[in-house]
């Protein structure tokens, strides 16, 4: 690896699995020091383990501003201040929007906005300690454009962008970037049971689902001083979903 991330300190939410588990061992490549927040704490112990000394795990539920404090702290003690934070945790759920139960919809807001808006606040403080750093919240393709059966996801995602941009504009002056990334269908946990030979991604321009591998490498241009200039910035790692109506020919 080439050390683009050399002299960084991350804190990555949902690192235990999936893409945060990827980033994590993308970044400790890279030179970075990361802390991995997770409620999977066997998983997340376990892969900090694997990685090595310059990882580390602490118990992180998102939803919770005491557990980030705490994430903040142990990441202070253990590596210094934060400089990079990727907001990645978060859940899914399918169905129409008219079917939608209000508990259900309501977890979805306190994990996936809720949760991003703590972990920029928690963070920031250490970060302005830094002299700066980056925020990278992973939103969704269905923070770009309607789709069908996730309504409810999408809506929370479409707010992650919305904060994502805010926070670029209030965060600036301090030195710090805040954008986003939207993943399309991402072979990971999290989709478990999604069958990567579906007509819907074979009639993508790129025509498979991604890997964690893939998101991983655009966080870590955006986490990295390669993006010095990029704050407020959407990026889709989609395999051109989000181009148009890849089969609007075939009809």
């Amino acid at each position: 690896m080439t050390g683009r991330l050399e002299g960084k300190v991350a804190l990555i939410s949902g690192g235990a699995r999936g893409q945060g588990e990827a980033e994590a061992r993308r970044f400790v490549a890279e030179g970075a020091k990361v802390v991995i927040g997770d409620v999977l704490e066997a998983e997340g112990k376990a892969v900090a383990g694997s990685i090595g000394d310059d990882c580390a795990f602490v118990p992180l539920d998102v939803t919770d501003e005491s557990s980030w404090a705490a994430a903040v702290a142990a990441t202070e003690e253990a590596f210094g201040p934060i400089t990079v934070l990727i907001n990645n945790a978060g859940i899914l759920s399918f169905g129409l929007l008219d079917r939608v139960k209000r508990e259900e919809y309501e977890r979805l807001l306190q994990v996936n906005v809720v949760g991003v808006l703590l972990g920029m606040q928690a963070v920031v403080p250490s970060m302005v300690k830094a002299g700066g750093g980056s925020i990278v919240n992973i939103s969704s393709t269905s923070g770009l454009q309607g789709l069908p059966f996730v309504g409810a996801y999408g809506s929370t995602k479409w707010a992650v962008r919305g904060m994502s941009k805010s926070a670029a504009i209030d965060f600036g002056h301090r030195g710090i970037r805040v954008n986003s990334v939207h993943p399309g269908g991402i072979d990971t946990p999290m989709v478990a049971g999604t069958s990567g030979e579906a007509p819907y991604y074979k009639r993508l321009p790129v025509s498979r689902m991604g890997s964690a591998d893939e998101v991983a490498n655009a966080v870590l241009f955006l986490a990295s001083d390669e993006a010095s200039y990029v704050t407020g910035a959407e990026l889709a790692v989609d395999g051109g979903a989000t181009c148009g109506d890849h089969g609007i020919l075939d009809q």
